[in-house]
């Protein structure tokens, strides 16, 4: 029998990544980049941004210092306190599940959603409330991680995530890294169905041909800035991650042209 999933309220705890501040940097930077091509501006001053799923806070922090008015909402709460301790002079950290927010409708301009969804119980009501939150003019950026990736993030196994769930259990038992696997994602179609409503701007491919531009060092590694675009697309299905910007009204990015520009998703037309 496969356990069932309960929500993961010490995060941090159980993944020591979480707690490494230079890796978690960087993916503020390249986050930060992705944000900034988009908007065509660099900062984000006098702006309310949020990140939703913060944990110990070290991307909020990154947003609060790019000037945003910052808050960190997470059901992390050993990792809540360490941000708090270090970081709660500039950012707001609130406890709170990803689908009751404690925020205003339209109140937000920019949101970050970094590889969250396999983690929560319903990601499609987070996804909603995200969508109740935003701003008419914001910003929303995804991070995705895709069912089809050979390699599983978590616990480097491969085709882990490509299992049902009992499977998946016994595999990850059999490892011996954790006594059950909890998360839970999805393939790229799933993951238009989730953003449905929204329209979306798909930067992956962007990111893998100009890694310098992105800092996407995380993200790209190897050869794979190298690959022609013909052949990523022909990837796309199993490539581990996705990388999208969302908005409520059809607007385009406003930074320069890219050697490989951000394609437009195909979505649900409503929520």
């Amino acid at each position: 029998m496969t356990q069932a999933r309960e929500t993961q309220l010490a995060y941090s705890d159980l993944m020591d990544k979480m707690l490494d501040e230079d890796h978690r940097r960087a993916k503020a930077r390249k986050l930060l980049r992705v944000i900034a091509h988009f908007r065509g501006r660099d900062d984000l001053e006098r702006l309310r941004v949020a990140d939703v799923g913060c944990s110990a806070g070290f991307i909020a922090d990154e947003l609060a210092a790019a000037g945003g008015r910052t808050i960190g909402v997470d059901i992390d709460q050993p990792g809540l306190a360490k941000a708090a301790a270090r970081f709660g002079n500039r950012v707001l950290f609130t406890l709170a599940q990803g689908d009751q927010l404690p925020i205003p409708a339209r109140s937000i301009n920019v949101i970050i959603f970094n590889h969250i969804y396999e983690h929560v119980l319903d990601p499609d009501a987070v996804v909603s409330e995200l969508h109740r939150v935003l701003a008419d003019d914001g910003v929303i950026y995804f991070g995705l991680g895709n069912r089809l990736g050979v390699m599983e993030p978590h616990y480097r196994l491969p085709f882990l995530s490509y299992l049902p769930p009992v499977a998946a259990d016994r595999y990850v038992r059999a490892s011996g890294r954790a006594s059950h696997y909890h998360e839970r994602f999805r393939t790229r179609p799933a993951l238009r169905r989730l953003v449905r409503g929204f329209n979306v701007w798909d930067y992956t491919f962007s990111i893998i041909r100009e890694p310098s531009r992105f800092e996407s060092g995380d993200m790209v590694r190897g050869p794979m800035s190298s690959v022609p675009t013909p052949i990523l697309k022909v990837l796309l299905p199993v490539l581990p991650t996705y990388i999208w910007l969302a908005t409520k009204s059809p607007r385009p990015p406003a930074g320069p042209d890219l050697l490989t520009p951000p394609a437009r998703v195909k979505v649900d037309p409503a929520r």
